[in-house]
């Protein structure tokens, strides 16, 4: 009998350094509810992360909360618990929470719980605000046309007053 509790809690406690690994390891993750789904939209859903490299996980909320706590993070308590799911995002840090938000309103029977991002717990709220931030490539294409902006208001006025003189 000892001998299966002690490998139950070796084999827990692989777990929770996997998970604590991958908190670490990632610029940030969100925790879902994904009480609802069917099994088709769950492999639909986790084909969407897998196209964008982050970890989809459905969890037990007292190994993520053991890991969290270990890692000196206590705010996530409250939202550990029902049905959860953690995405882990290693790249792009903003891809769990768009991907997860766009599947919410695909399927409404999701929801978020909370996230991580910067290392900082993030509430349901500002994981769902962070969900509509674009990506980094839009927001360099935005920067870039901000940029050059008065560059080319300087060049049709150069150009204007160019055709008046000539």
């Amino acid at each position: 009998m000892s001998e299966t509790m002690n490998k139950n809690k070796l084999a827990k406690r692989e777990v929770v350094d996997e998970i604590k690994q991958k908190i670490s390891d990632s610029k940030s993750f969100v925790v879902i509810d994904y009480k609802g789904l069917s099994v088709a939209e769950d492999t639909a859903l986790r084909n969407e992360f897998r196209k964008e490299k982050v970890d989809y996980s459905v969890l037990k909320n007292t190994l993520v909360k053991l890991a969290l706590n270990e890692l000196g993070y206590t705010d996530f308590d409250a939202d550990l618990n029902g049905p959860t799911a953690l995405a882990f995002a290693f790249d792009d840090a903003i891809a769990p929470a768009k991907i997860a938000a766009a599947n919410i309103k695909k399927f409404n029977k999701m929801k978020f719980k909370c996230g991580m991002f910067d290392k900082k717990y993030v509430d349901q709220t500002t994981a769902i605000a962070l969900s509509k931030v674009p990506n980094r490539e839009t927001l360099l294409a935005m920067l870039l046309s901000v940029m050059q902006a008065p560059l080319r208001g300087l060049a049709v006025t150069l150009k204007a007053i160019a055709e008046q003189r000539g």
